[in-house]
Order: C-alpha cells, then sequence, then structure tokens
C-alpha cells in the first residue's frame, strides 16, 4: 500500500470474519493503537465489551509471528497499526406474518493488527 514510507520491520494478525460489527470492534482498536505491546493485551481487559476478547487474541497473535517468524523481542513490540474492515453479512430469516421472511443480516468484520519493534523505529 505505502510504497514511499520507511520500512519498519513487524509482524501481524489478521482475523476475519470476527462477528461483531464494525462501529463495536473500532472503539476497542483506537484505544490500543499506538500502545506498548504489553498494554494492549492488558487494557482490553479491563473494558466491558464482548469483542475485547478478539482483540486480545488478535494481540497475543501477532506477538507470536513477531516472535517466532522474525526473531523480535516482546517487550520492545508496540501496535504501529491497527485497523477494521467490514466483512460479510451472515444472513438469516425471521418467520413473519402470512409466510413471509423477513432477513436479518449479522455483520462480521476483518481485524487487522500490526506490531513493530521500538528499537527499529528509533
Amino acid at each position: 500500500m505505502e510504497s514511499g514510507s520507511k520500512s519498519r520491520v513487524g509482524a501481524q494478525a489478521l482475523g476475519k470474519n470476527v462477528r461483531v460489527s464494525v462501529a463495536k470492534m473500532r472503539r476497542i482498536i483506537d484505544q490500543i493503537r499506538n500502545c506498548s505491546y504489553e498494554e494492549a493485551l492488558v487494557s482490553p481487559e479491563f473494558m466491558p465489551y464482548r469483542a475485547c476478547y478478539p482483540v486480545s487474541k488478535l494481540v497475543l497473535s501477532a506477538a507470536a509471528n513477531a516472535s517466532t517468524n522474525l526473531g523480535l523481542n516482546k517487550s520492545d513490540l508496540f501496535v504501529s497499526k491497527a485497523w477494521v474492515d467490514n466483512s460479510t453479512y451472515l444472513r438469516r430469516f425471521r418467520p413473519r406474518a402470512q409466510g413471509r421472511g423477513y432477513p436479518i443480516r449479522k455483520p462480521t468484520c476483518k481485524v487487522t493488527i500490526q506490531l513493530s519493534s521500538k528499537s527499529v523505529e528509533k
């Protein structure tokens, strides 16, 4: 995407078809963006939202990718980028009067979390 920006070593984790609406997921992602790895792990646990659990799992997964694949130290990591995109809708039908069916759209989203190392940024 960004061809002219300086390249930073980092790892990412992608959550597909997470059964949460985009607006509900964004209020959690906005809180952990640009936080350290430890803070991004702890802060969702104290938020009263159901969507915090998949976010903390993605942060753990991105940190595991960074340490396993790139050999980065987990204490140097921070959330450099995090974004949420719309995904498909689960389509269900509610029975209504006179044999009709009323569509119910249950939203899903794609969550991407990128972790980068602070030591490479300097």
